[in-house]
């Protein structure tokens, strides 16, 4: 009886086993995950990972090379197959001429873990798709909060002797660290509060003005780890374009994560990028 009990348990940590997918990734100096993937068993393509998407994209740089997905004539391709570290998707859409991170062809989304566990390993360079909740040992809950599909975390600045807790939205594919939204940039007067490193002047067709400024912020905590001196980047001027706050990739890879299948809690844990310099953005 033991005998059988001991192969059941073997037989059953196999199969767990089994059901993981790991899927490699690089990190490139800009702070994205590109991954090696095939397309229709023809395109071989570097894609970046973007938790804030399902599908994929193709960028403006990409697109007189690939050849291999048809798109009509709103720029949309509805099912094409996806091979990724000897595993295969069906059905994922992808979208002409999207911009994306620099070193890539493009973007695939979370369509790669449609009701999977999605693990993000820093320490290792994978993702990991899980048929089941792998351990948790060592990581912190966070709650997070959905809005037309985005994930969006909680996260408290330390500006000016005062604590702001603000729902972030995850972003992988924006290379700086934290990006605030022009609403909490205004209520809470950045511009008077923090001291700019940098700032780049932009006009659109009508002249109108929008100033990118860096600074950074004292102390940042996340999940209750905190982070010190954090390089953040807001927008001063005549245009409002920033909707909502983000945490962007160079934040994402000092943790490690694990979101469950219903993406309603991250688990992180520091990873070995997490006292890294903050990148700046030009």
């Amino acid at each position: 009886m033991k005998r059988s009990l001991t192969l059941l348990m073997m037989l059953t940590i196999g199969t767990v086993a089994s059901a993981q997918v790991h899927i490699p990734f690089r990190l490139t100096k800009y702070n994205n995950m590109l991954i090696k993937t095939v397309v229709n068993e023809r395109e071989s393509l570097d894609l970046m990972f973007q938790v804030a998407m399902d599908d994929g994209a193709i960028s403006p740089e990409a697109t007189a090379k690939v050849k291999g997905i048809v798109f009509d004539n709103d720029g949309y391709s509805t099912s094409n197959k996806v091979q990724i570290a000897g595993q295969s998707w069906k059905d994922i859409p992808f979208i002409n001429n999207q911009y994306s991170g620099q070193e890539s062809d493009g973007k695939i989304g979370m369509l790669l873990f449609k009701n999977k566990v999605l693990e993000i390993n820093y320490d290792s360079a994978e993702l990991v798709r899980h048929e089941v909740m792998p351990s948790i040992e060592g990581y912190v809950a966070m709650p997070v909060k959905h809005r037309n599909g985005a994930m969006f975390i909680d996260v408290v600045s330390e500006i000016a002797g005062e604590s702001y807790t603000h729902p972030f939205y995850l972003q992988s594919g924006y290379a700086g660290a934290m990006l605030y939204d022009d609403r909490f940039s205004e209520k809470n007067v950045l511009s008077e509060k923090l001291v700019t490193i940098s700032e780049k002047e932009l006009k659109n067709s009508a002249g109108k003005i929008v100033i990118t400024k860096t600074a950074e912020v004292s102390k940042v905590s996340v999940g209750g780890f905190e982070l010190n001196n954090v390089a953040v980047g807001y927008f001063v001027g005549e245009l409002k374009n920033q909707p909502f706050s983000l945490f962007g990739a160079d934040m994402m890879k000092r943790f490690n994560w694990i979101i469950n299948a219903d993406r309603t809690i991250a688990w992180i844990k520091p990873s070995k990028h997490y006292k890294e310099e903050f990148f700046r953005l030009n």
